[in-house]
C-alpha cells in the first residue's frame, strides 16, 4: 500500500499531534516528516507531501484543498506564542520585520495592521538579523518556541491571537490538517482517532519536555491551545483568508 505522505511543524505546539501519530497503527501507512511552517507549507504546494499541518493562509496557494482533521493549532484569545515584539507603542512602529518561518503569522499581522490598528509600517522580509530590534520604531514578528521567555524583553509585546480576538470576537487558527488531494473516509477516521490520542496524553508528552523557568510549558500545551477545529474555528479561517485577500 501506498503511504500517506504528512508534514507537521516541528515546534512544541505539535507535539501532541507527533505522539498521537507514533503511538498509533496508523504509524504504519504514514511517511511523518517535521518541518517549518514554511517547509510545511510548501511541501502540499510542491505535491511532496499529501497531507499537512499547514499555515492557513498557505491554503491559498493551494489549487485543491480540504481540511481533514476535526483539530488544529488554535486558540480562543492570548496563545503565547504568536507576537510582535516592539520598543515602542505599536501605533509608532515605522518598520516591522517579518517572521521567514510563517505565512499565516505575518498575514496575520498584516490583516491587524490594516483593518485594527490602521496603520502602515514599512514591511521588511528577511531582515539580516529580524529577530533582534534595538531601534526605537522597529518591531518584529516572531512565532513558537523562539519566543518562549521573550515577553520581558521587549517594552510593548502584541499576542496576534489576542489582538484577533479583539478584532473579530472569534478565536484564532493557526494551522490545519489540509490535504491537496481527495483522502479516504475511513483513513481521515484513523487519522483523527491518533491525533485524538496524542491530545488526550498531553500529561505524557509533557513529561518528555524540558522544563522551562522561563515558560509554562503546561499551562501553554493544557490552556493557552485550543486543538479542536470548532465551527466558530472555521468561520475565522474563512474569514482570515477573505482578510488576506483584500490586502
Amino acid at each position: 500500500m501506498k503511504k500517506i505522505r504528512i508534514s507537521a511543524v516541528s515546534y512544541t505546539n505539535t507535539k501532541p499531534f507527533i505522539y498521537g501519530l507514533e503511538h498509533s497503527a496508523i504509524i504504519n501507512q504514514i511517511e511523518l516528516s517535521l518541518d517549518t511552517p514554511t517547509d510545511c507549507a510548501q511541501k502540499l504546494i510542491d505535491d511532496v507531501a499529501d497531507i499537512g499541518l499547514i499555515p492557513v493562509a498557505a491554503a491559498l496557494s493551494l489549487p485543491q484543498w480540504e481540511i481533514v482533521s476535526d483539530y488544529c493549532i488554535g486558540a480562543i484569545g492570548a496563545v503565547n506564542s504568536v507576537f510582535i515584539f516592539s520598543n515602542c507603542d505599536i501605533k509608532d512602529v515605522k518598520t516591522l520585520q517579518l517572521d521567514p518561518q510563517s505565512r499565516s503569522s505575518n498575514n496575520l499581522s498584516k490583516v491587524l495592521l490594516k483593518n485594527y490598528w490602521k496603520i502602515t509600517p514599512e514591511l521588511v522580509v528577511d531582515a539580516a538579523d529580524y529577530s533582534q530590534s534595538t531601534d526605537a520604531t522597529t518591531a518584529f514578528v516572531q512565532i513558537g518556541d523562539r519566543t518562549f521567555g521573550k515577553k520581558g524583553q521587549y517594552k510593548f509585546v502584541y499576542d496576534l491571537s489576542e489582538e484577533w480576538q479583539k478584532l473579530t470576537g472569534l478565536p484564532f487558527t493557526f494551522a490545519a490538517w489540509i490535504a491537496n488531494k481527495p483522502i479516504s473516509a475511513e483513513f481521515m477516521a484513523e487519522f483523527n482517532q491518533a491525533l485524538k490520542l496524542g491530545l488526550d496524553n498531553r500529561a505524557e508528552v509533557l513529561k518528555t519536555l524540558t522544563p522551562r523557568a522561563d515558560f509554562d510549558l503546561e499551562d501553554y500545551l493544557m490552556h493557552k491551545l485550543d486543538f479542536s477545529l470548532t465551527e466558530d474555528k472555521k468561520k475565522a479561517l474563512y474569514l482570515f483568508l477573505d482578510y488576506i485577500k483584500a490586502l
